[in-house]
């Protein structure tokens, strides 16, 4: 007679075992399946630290998470350099200033700099031109739509310079649009979302081919420019609000929207975005800009999870990553700084995404985002013309 229950404690650590084998995954296939994405970070922040003389191409900078060296060891094929105006230029009247010096910053400290690592890139052509030939493409986003002070004509100088995405506000509300960062201030004046102009600006984006960034902003302008862009918009460093209820985290219904809009959400590794521990902490025990901050650090689990969660809402082509590395006070350990993507590749494939799926989440689908607005400015240019 079969033993019923031992044949089925047998069969359960036989599969059991079968799963813990599948999810052993070699060194080999981590670096060819690093070695086969094009890795392309929507958002890091240090030109703000080039701007005041930083070299990037200096060495062991542990005040840094980003150098020349560590971009080379985390295979990284892109970089969209985060052109941060911080909102203490409004009240100087000195945003647009800022804002070229950062322009600046990235085209001649960084780009300039150090052609041999660097190649300016335009457009998604360009990217995959400068992947080719052995080079980080290199380019342009503004952080705060301040920086183009109400002026569609400065949106336009921005973008003959290089910028292709504008994050629409930062920590604070502009003129035209609602930020999340200020949803509580009671002197803030609140426009429901974007204003007529903050519309406006969506549709000359559009018309330009520059990508409109939702990270930072309040919900109702997400929404707002869900009705209004006829191109997909992204959130260039945002994670998932179901897993960590910080406003700047999006909601599933946003997940879902900005899906079904043909964008993609990029997840940031900001410890308080990741992990509900870091946020509740960082709630108490604020850190000032450009500190590091001692809150519990996230894990490269939680960066997997937010990941994963995404992926479940929006679906595995609406994802792809943000890091917000040297702008943030504290990175998951496992992911410290940028040299360190490999290990993301590795729990990615324990998890048990293929390689096709995560050459879509490191580059594929950012790439597909900025053809499509590419697209979309082709045909608005034209219908203009005729």
């Amino acid at each position: 007679m079969v033993n019923v229950r031992l044949l089925f404690k047998w069969a359960s650590f036989c599969l059991g075992l079968a799963l813990c084998q599948a999810r052993t995954i070699s060194d080999e296939e981590v670096v060819r399946v690093h070695g086969s994405v094009l890795l392309i970070d929507t958002h890091n922040d240090i030109p703000s630290r080039t701007v005041d003389g930083y070299d990037i191409g200096s060495r062991d900078n542990k005040e840094t998470m980003t150098d020349i060296a560590r971009m080379r060891a985390g295979g990284m094929g892109a970089q969209f350099f985060a052109v941060y105006v911080s909102k203490d230029f409004v009240k100087e009247n000195r945003s647009a200033h800022r804002t070229l010096e950062m322009i600046d910053s990235v085209r001649h400290d960084i780009i300039d700099r150090y052609p041999g690592t660097f190649q300016f890139a335009l457009s998604a052509n360009d990217i995959e031109l400068a992947h080719r030939n052995g080079k980080i493409a290199a380019l342009m986003g503004i952080e705060g739509g301040h920086a183009i002070e109400d002026s569609l004509r400065l949106l336009r100088d921005y973008y003959i310079l290089g910028v292709r995405y504008m994050t629409l506000t930062h920590k604070n509300t502009n003129n035209w649009a609602d930020s999340s960062g200020d949803i509580d201030a009671v002197d803030v004046s609140h426009h429901g979302g974007l204003t007529l102009l903050g519309k406006q600006i969506v549709r000359e984006m559009n018309r330009l081919g520059m990508i409109v960034d939702v990270s930072h902003v309040a919900d109702r302008t997400f929404w707002d420019v869900i009705q209004t862009s006829t191109a997909p918009p992204i959130a260039s460093h945002s994670s998932c609000r179901a897993l960590v209820e910080a406003p700047r985290n999006m909601t599933d219904e946003m997940i879902a929207a900005l899906a079904r809009k043909g964008g993609v959400i990029q997840i940031n590794v900001f410890c308080g975005f990741l992990s509900k521990d870091s946020y509740n902490y960082d709630k108490l025990h604020p850190t000032q800009e450009g500190q590091r901050s001692a809150m519990p650090r996230a894990t490269l689990a939680d960066v997997v999870a937010h990941v994963d969660h995404a992926v479940k809402i929006g679906g595995i082509d609406a994802v792809g990553l943000g890091s917000d590395f040297d702008g943030i006070t504290c990175s998951p350990a496992g992911l410290d700084d940028v040299s360190k993507w490999p290990n993301l590749t590795r729990a990615l494939l324990e998890k048990g995404y293929s390689a096709a799926d995560i050459q879509k989440v490191y580059g594929g689908n950012i790439l597909r985002v900025m053809r499509t607005v590419e697209a979309e400015s082709r045909r608005l240019s034209q219908d203009k013309s005729n």
